[in-house]
């Protein structure tokens, strides 16, 4: 690819004029933390407002119901925001998915709320990167698109759920139901600074293993007890002695015991796990089962396992490695060098890649810091990258395929 043509350049031009930053403005100045559900209806209006500007349907669609291990052993419903949904040409003969997030990583009592420029060019604040800067760019390129001549060819569905930061528990579902049958999907993570997109992705599950011991007194008959803090501290060893090439363990929080004069009877064990191929994630499940039966023979204790693998491995299969090449051809012909990296993170690409769907999951504009109150969007990469998405939508549409 070396040349675009006249109506590619007319979509382009479309895509790089549309007032991206004015919308992660007024986006990123609403707190949309994945648990302030009043921000989250606030910013899911706004969405649903800009969206609209799309042929199609913009609906809601409501959480599934989401469980969590409080400290003290109980299960709890979490709440979630809505998700939104749009969906343009369902019988266009070529179909995509794309997806973003509304929520971030900051609470509606964090203390970083607003927004500031740091240099030309560079704004900082909550959201900007990580993604508001991402949903503005899906619009502009989805609106760009919809000047092309191709745009008949093509439709779409849009996701932007509520609680990826959180590792969408509550939109798993969602996302597998519009994955299916897709030609390709595009998610707008932030790009690195440089511009680098992420390639492989390990998977990743949170766990809980709740361990019930027997109380006694410390000092007068502590052999009737059994110690379900001793059993959770070795569970946590044993289970990072589990780490290797393929397997990341972080063994990250113990909950429990009481009064020093008590053998704790409970004790809850958090744990992240990230395997980076499907043979990894499968062997870690085995392993973690196995490991928790002989700590319960050991210790003589019962233990209760909560959660699973939410994202699973993403490796670049050939059909992902494809689509990586054309989003790189699409750079070229703008003038921009696209290359990939495999990293630690996730995100819903690993969800998406699971239903045997290639996608490219950083998609979105260029910026840094993410999590953190440094955060930082790259402004001039708005229109860089909403014209990215846009030529390598039209060239799917055209191609029929990646």
């Amino acid at each position: 690819m070396t040349s675009l043509t006249e109506t590619e350049r007319a979509a382009l031009d479309q895509a790089a004029g549309a007032p991206m930053l004015a919308a992660v403005e007024r986006w990123a100045a609403v707190n949309s933390g994945t648990g302030n559900l009043a921000g989250l209806r606030t910013v899911a209006g706004m969405l649903a407002d800009a969206f609209s500007a799309l042929p199609g349907d913009v609906r809601l669609v409501d959480p599934d119901p989401v469980e969590a291990v409080d400290p003290d052993g109980s299960i709890r419903t979490v709440e979630r925001g809505a998700h939104l949904h749009l969906r343009v040409r369902p019988d266009a003969p070529v179909q995509l998915l794309l997806t973003g997030h509304m929520d971030t990583v900051f609470a509606a009592d964090h203390p970083f709320q607003t927004l500031r420029w740091l240099d030309d060019g560079v704004l900082n604040g909550p959201g900007t990167a990580d993604m508001k800067g991402g949903l503005a760019v899906i619009l502009a390129a989805l609106s760009a698109v919809e000047t092309s001549p191709l745009a008949s060819r093509i439709g779409y569905d849009v996701m932007i759920n509520s609680d990826e930061e959180t590792g969408s528990h509550a939109s798993a579902g969602l996302i597998a139901e519009l994955a299916a049958g897709k030609t390709a999907a595009l998610t707008y993570e932030p790009a690195l600074p440089d511009g680098t997109l992420a390639g492989a992705r390990p998977g990743s599950g949170n766990f809980s293993v709740t361990i019930h011991g027997r109380p006694a007194h410390a000092g007068r008959n502590p052999e009737e007890g059994r110690n379900a803090l001793v059993a959770a501290a070795d569970l946590a060893l044993r289970l990072n002695a589990l780490k290797s090439l393929e397997l990341k363990v972080n063994p990250a929080r113990i909950d429990g015991g009481g009064p020093n004069n008590v053998v704790p009877d409970q004790a809850i064990l958090r744990v992240n796990m990230r395997p980076s191929t499907p043979a990894a994630k499968a062997a870690a499940e085995a392993t973690l089962r196995d490991t928790i039966a002989n700590i319960e023979r050991d210790h003589d204790v019962h233990c209760h396992l909560h959660g699973g693998f939410n994202r699973p491995p993403k490796p670049l299969d050939p059909a992902a490695t494809r689509l990586f090449e054309l989003v790189r051809e699409c750079g070229s012909a703008l003038g921009l060098s696209i290359g990939w990296n495999a990293t630690g993170g996730v995100c819903d690409g690993n969800n998406i890649a699971a239903c045997g769907v290639p996608v490219v999951d950083t998609m979105g504009p260029r910026g840094g810091a993410i999590h953190s109150s440094d955060e930082f969007l790259i402004v001039d990469s708005l229109a860089e990258r909403a014209q990215l998405s846009a030529l390598t939508i039209m060239k799917i549409a055209e191609r029929g395929t990646v």
